[in-house]
């Protein structure tokens, strides 16, 4: 009949495939992820596994929970609150001082998060391309992210990071499982609750700090709010989806620091390797999986770290533009709230991106040293940080109950900021005796 819809009308609205579907929504979780994801997670998982086994397995358990529990609320607030402000602009309402903090941490732990990303990425593709120049090749992961980022175009980077995450996960997993891990010693590490005597070159503590300041108190964390909204997530009816894009995110960095860890435990341990070097991994493997084995981790490595690269370079010049623009509110009358539009973020990205190539130089810190300092120095903001959300998600003039902060969540925010006090001074204790 003329009226009547074609057998090909009525099936096109469910002809798209739902994987297909789900790949065009999961989208600032990808980006969370790979934001997340990279150097410091490589570097401490694997030492913490090399050096201690599955000791301190709940490090990261109780990290990674912290994780979803504050990026969280964050996201929650950003799309919840009565202002439409930006998480910068809920903690910046609690104090000036705020925005003054978060510009100068922002910028000093995006200079250093990428240095050594950076110098990582760039070891990692001298030892593909089998040439002795890791500057050189620093310096070229840096020019191929700014051609990628530079402009501003979320479609392509979005598209690059699903096809890196999907190579990254595959490449992690692969080994992890042909390793045959220990999952007796797992669940005891995980309830273990102890932090076991020195072992090798880099202490317990420290790399439990690192695990923590990598995972729980990064700032990277904050860069999933900025990125929910390049997505166009702006409102409460986007908590849902973002919820569960969240979750997402997490469970993928759950298999890849467990990945991670296990390839530290059932491979480097028991052949004595201490992880020093991006090569030690690399000859490690050799002996265990072949070239074959070397060829997929190295591929793995560098996508891990030039899509953590893109990442943060992405993201970090959103949350470091907004808290400029509150401190010059005439900024961003000037320029409107697409953050882009400021010359100043274009500054920002060279800054955070180009100036970490001096931790390349010869006679800097090895990758190693460098990737556990630097994760160390994040729990230094976690204290603010968990104070300022614990206050700002619980205020009643910005957010209606059913958007304020649940019981568990109070005292696990309390919590977060009782643990990076108490672990910083024992850092320090450490460091002064």
């Amino acid at each position: 009949m003329p009226g009547s819809p074609s057998i090909e009308e009525k099936v096109s609205p469910v002809a798209e495939p739902r994987l297909k579907k789900l790949a065009k929504l999961l989208g600032p979780g990808i980006i969370a992820v790979l934001s997340w994801l990279g150097a410091g997670d490589l570097i401490t998982s694997s030492v913490a596994g090399a050096s201690y086994g599955y000791a301190m397995m709940w490090v990261l358990a109780i990290s990674l929970l912290l994780r979803f529990l504050i990026v969280n609320i964050i996201a929650r607030f950003q799309l919840c609150n009565n202002q439409g402000m930006t998480i910068l602009q809920g903690y910046a309402q609690l104090h000036p001082l705020f925005a003054w903090f978060m510009l100068v941490y922002a910028l000093l732990m995006g200079h250093l998060i990428n240095a050594y990303m950076i110098k990582g990425a760039g070891e990692a593709l001298a030892m593909l391309l089998h040439i002795n120049q890791p500057l050189l090749c620093s310096v070229a992961v840096v020019i191929a992210v700014w051609l990628l980022v530079g402009r501003n175009i979320y479609a392509m980077i979005e598209g690059v990071m699903k096809v890196l995450l999907a190579i990254m996960t595959l490449a992690f997993l692969t080994l992890a499982i042909m390793s045959g891990p220990d999952v007796t010693g797992i669940i005891k590490g995980t309830i273990g609750f102890s932090i076991p005597p020195d072992e090798g070159v880099h202490g317990a503590l420290l790399v439990a700090v690192s695990v923590i300041g990598a995972v729980a108190g990064s700032i990277a964390n904050f860069v999933h709010p900025y990125v929910m909204r390049e997505k166009g997530w702006t409102g409460p009816e986007h908590k849902r989806i973002q919820r569960n894009d969240l979750l997402f995110a997490v469970i993928v960095g759950i298999v890849i620091n467990l990945a991670i860890w296990v390839v530290g435990v059932e491979i480097l341990r028991p052949n004595g390797i201490q992880v020093n070097t991006l090569g030690d991994l690399g000859k490690a493997l050799e002996l265990f999986f072949g070239p074959l084995g070397w060829f997929v981790f190295f591929i793995g490595v560098f996508a891990t770290l030039f899509a953590s690269i893109s990442g943060k370079t992405t993201a970090f010049p959103m949350l470091i533009t907004d808290a400029f623009q509150h401190i010059r509110p005439q900024r961003r009358e000037r320029y409107g709230k697409e953050f882009h539009r400021d010359p100043m973020h274009k500054w920002f990205m060279l800054f955070i991106l180009v100036t970490p190539l001096i931790w390349s130089l010869p006679g800097m810190p090895d990758f190693v040293t460098l990737t556990l300092g630097v994760n160390a120095l994040n729990i230094i903001g976690l204290p603010i940080i968990s104070l300022g959300l614990l206050i700002m998600s619980n205020q009643k003039s910005l957010l209606a109950k059913e958007y304020r902060n649940n019981l568990f969540e109070n005292i696990a925010l309390t919590f977060a900021t009782g643990l990076a006090l108490w672990v910083a001074f024992q850092l320090g204790a450490e460091l002064l005796a």
